[in-house]
């Protein structure tokens, strides 16, 4: 059996993020989650490519998610915001009717891990991922504690093309067939 592992033997394969804040009050000075997930992208070898910050509005949401799945320079997109119960949370309801696949493990383990750093609040969460056209796109709570949970015990493995037994690199289209 494999142990789940970064193999350093492998090569790494840099991908290409975005990065959507949602947010009716945040600027790039005080976007400290949507910060966070372009530190630890760069940190980690990827390029971010775009990164915007839009209202908590479903057209706005969108309309930004849908220009960035037409871009194929785009391999991933990751949002902070609006994925919670308040009345301008709307962020799933933005962007769900874009999937073509919903990745419903996600959002299981984003819960797992939260619920080891917010207990039960993990509830107040709807977490969630899938893919649209070749893009993936991974929508979590605009908490930096959030996004924090999200990169170091998801995203550093799942978009690291080292990561055994396998990765998402491997489904990106221009990585298949060169990773397993």
């Amino acid at each position: 059996m494999t142990k789940a592992r970064i193999d350093e033997t492998l090569e790494f394969y840099p991908l290409n993020l975005a990065v959507m804040t949602v947010s009716d009050t945040r600027d790039e000075a005080t976007d400290t989650s949507g910060g966070l997930l372009i530190a630890r992208a760069g940190a980690a070898g990827h390029t971010i490519v775009a990164r915007q910050i839009v209202k908590d509005e479903v057209s706005a949401i969108r309309e930004t998610v849908a220009r960035w799945v037409a871009d194929p320079g785009i391999d991933v997109i990751l949002t902070t915001g609006g994925t919670g119960f308040s009345p301008r949370d709307v962020t799933p309801e933005a962007i769900r009717p874009l999937f073509s696949r919903e990745m419903d493990g996600f959002s299981t383990v984003f819960h797992h891990v939260s619920l080891g750093t917010v207990g039960i609040s993990t509830l107040q969460s709807r977490a969630f991922a899938g893919q649209a056209g070749e893009t993936f796109i991974f929508c979590v709570p605009g908490s930096t504690g959030a996004c924090r949970d999200a990169w170091d015990h998801v995203f550093a493995f799942e978009l690291n093309s080292r990561y055994r037994p396998c990765s998402l690199v491997g489904q990106i289209e221009r990585y298949r067939g060169i990773c397993p």
